[in-house]
């Protein structure tokens, strides 16, 4: 791009001017012109490029060794290669010409200094900083896209602080440069030139607490990094010595995109020539960055960790469930982590706590756990525990009012990839529970679902769960993984399937089956007795309905077709006017790639087999997956949760580049 500012020939003396390299400079050619002359012709020493820039409509380029006429509107453009040796050692000749073609009648001698400024960063996100000859400002989205990628840094790699080490605007650790960003400042030229001009790095006022900038000198210790740029820091005169060609910087991401922040950051060098008075900026370099979306994964994403909570309460304690755990870990080939009661202060809801998902650049990944606002036993659990080198912790407090039951996070999942339309959501889409259709009633706090929303790659969607007394989207949801070109199915707990199975059971003979059979301190009731049950059907009609609208939704947003669904059977009650589950509730399992962990529904026993159960091995096993009965009654189901409550997963991230999908 041309500078706009034009170097002025003088006949009576040769003119000075800095070329950047790569960038054009206008020399203003009729600023100084012997009388009587109409053209000019020009000449340049070896590396510099000469041409001009006219309208082909109204201008003539002249033929062979013609001259420019001087009353047209060609410019005189000139760029140089490479940076100069010395000073001065790029010549521009300009030779004017009157009615007598063969005798100039004055000569201007520009001299050029060739400076090569430019500030790089990873904008082909490849990993690696690389010379971009394109717009490196920009940021796009999509695989043909372009534009570096910050990441927060929400991670702790000193095990000597108790906070993340974004909180610290000093480096903690020399493994923490691999959380930022690099970038490379070129400044090549000979070192004459930097006595009367300097370069300065810019950050604008809106990103000073947004990313912080270290520079780095070479060493390798912490002392060789310094902050140079960050809050209360917008500029800073770099520290260019003798010989030095190019200078690298690390960039720290320090907030993720929310509702008062798009995500995009830039920063800039300018040259500035400190010999004029007032100072003049030649030359501005911008950069930008986008900063890493916080990023939630599916059950159809592999498992790495199962957590777990081990209490001991008046309800007595969950050993054996720690033992279903630990056997369900063993068949999935998966880590678990039992969190103990002195750390879980005897909070057994870990799913309500926080959820796991990751942040991602092209030369770095880690976990991020972000920590729900509810606060209860488990609430420092993910600071001081899960917080660590290379595992980011996020969390968004509720301003003036407390947490309601659907500010926890197990009303908040992820859908698998999906296709809506001509729309690809290839990292999934957001689910999070609401009163929505209902006027008023409870919804999840407005600074978690901005948030959500702001990081674009998870487009999230409203459910309604407030028809439920918990209130969470995995009360009556979930997702599990399939071998097929679908890849996965969504399961809905489904009053109407299980009303149906029981009326056939009934038909069949067997309607003095009991529910809860197996059970003691619960009474059984049979078939007969819930198929008659008026106040039973009349509540599952309303949760069916409540269920039926979500699933509208469900098929709408995430472009599912009926086939795409499973129906678990499930029946609930009212209590309140709210819903709850009748028996332990089965969609609200621990998914460990094709191992379910199933709330034991202590069903009707038919012919030795438990109906409920056999009904959903008919459902499920056929879809290549292994349905394992876990019994959770006493230690989570009459406490008004289940398994997937009770537990918490970590995942590998997905494969796919959030960077390569249009929002």
């Amino acid at each position: 791009m041309a500078s706009k500012r034009a170097a002025q020939l003088s006949l009576k003396m040769p003119t000075h001017a800095v070329c950047v390299v790569g960038v054009a400079a206008h020399v203003d050619v009729r600023s100084d012109v012997p009388k009587g002359a109409n053209s000019f012709r020009v000449s340049g020493s070896s590396g510099v490029e000469i041409f001009m820039v006219y309208n082909r409509t109204h201008v003539t380029k002249p033929i062979g060794k013609a001259r420019w006429p001087l009353d047209t509107d060609a410019d005189m453009v000139v760029s140089v290669g490479t940076a100069s040796k010395e000073l001065r050692d790029f010549k521009v000749r300009v030779s004017y010409y009157g009615e007598q073609e063969d005798q100039a009648l004055g000569h201007s001698m520009l001299y050029l200094t060739g400076v090569d400024i430019s500030l790089e960063v990873d904008t082909g996100r490849t990993g690696k900083v690389k010379r971009s000859q394109g717009d490196k400002k920009t940021w796009r989205w999509g695989p043909e896209g372009y534009g570096a990628i910050l990441l927060v840094n929400c991670d702790r790699d000193n095990h000597r602080s108790t906070e993340p080490d974004l909180t610290h605007s000093w480096l903690m650790s020399l493994a923490d440069l691999q959380d930022m960003s690099p970038m490379v400042l070129s400044c090549n030229g000979p070192d004459e030139l930097f006595d009367s001009h300097k370069l300065v790095l810019n950050m604008p006022v809106s990103d000073s607490k947004r990313m912080r900038v270290f520079c780095a000198r070479g060493g390798n210790s912490l002392s060789d990094y310094k902050q140079v740029l960050g809050p209360q820091r917008l500029s800073y005169e770099v520290e260019r010595q003798s010989g030095e060609q190019e200078i690298r910087f690390y960039v720290e991401g320090l907030t993720f995109p929310d509702a008062d922040f798009l995500g995009l950051v830039s920063l800039s060098v300018s040259l500035v020539d400190t010999g004029s008075l007032p100072e003049v900026t030649l030359f501005t370099d911008t950069v930008g960055f986008r900063m890493a979306p916080w990023i939630m994964t599916p059950n159809t994403q592999p498992p790495e960790e199962l957590y777990v909570c081990s209490v001991t309460d008046t309800h007595g304690s969950n050993e054996k469930f720690l033992e279903d755990m630990s056997y369900l870990t063993l068949k999935a080939n998966c880590k678990l982590i039992i969190c103990p009661r002195v750390e879980n202060r005897n909070d057994r809801w870990i799913q309500d706590e926080m959820e796991f998902g990751y942040i991602e650049a092209p030369h770095k990944s880690f976990p991020v756990v972000f920590d729900s606002p509810r606060n209860r036993g488990l609430k420092d659990f993910p600071y001081k525990r899960i917080l660590g080198p290379d595992f980011g912790y996020v969390t968004r407090e509720i301003p003036l009012s407390g947490p309601s039951s659907l500010d926890s996070f197990g009303n908040l999942d992820v859908s698998p990839p999906v296709t809506v339309g001509s729309m690809e959501y290839p990292l999934g889409r957001i689910l999070i529970g609401s009163s929505f259709p209902k006027s008023g009633g409870r919804q999840m706090a407005r600074v978690v679902r901005n948030f959500l929303k702001a990081q674009q790659v998870q487009a999230p969607v409203e459910l309604y769960s407030d028809w439920l007394s918990v209130g969470h989207v995995d009360e009556f949801l979930t997702f599990v993984p399939t071998s097929d070109q679908k890849g996965f199915r969504l399961l809905l707990a489904s009053p109407s399937a299980c009303l149906k199975l029981f009326q056939e059971k009934k038909e069949e003979g067997y309607g003095e089956a009991a529910q809860f059979d197996g059970l003691k301190h619960q009474a059984k009731i049979s078939i007969n007795e819930m198929l008659a049950d008026r106040h039973l059907q009349r509540d599952n009609l309303h949760a069916q309905k409540c269920i039926d609208w979500n699933r509208n939704v469900l098929k709408q947003e995430l472009g599912l077709a009926e086939s795409d669904i499973v129906d678990i059977p499930q029946l609930f009650f009212l209590k309140n006017f709210y819903a709850e589950a009748f028996f332990p509730d089965m969609v609200n399992m621990v998914v460990l790639d094709k191992y379910l962990g199933i709330p034991k529904p202590y069903g009707p026993i038919i012919n030795g087999r438990c109906c409920l159960e056999e009904k959903v091995q008919s459902l499920l096993e056929p879809l290549g997956l292994h349905c394992i009965f876990i019994d959770d009654y006493s230690s989570y189901h009459e406490l008004q949760g289940e398994i997937h409550c009770g537990t918490n997963v970590r995942r590998k991230p997905s494969p796919f580049k959030w960077w390569n999908m249009v929002p």
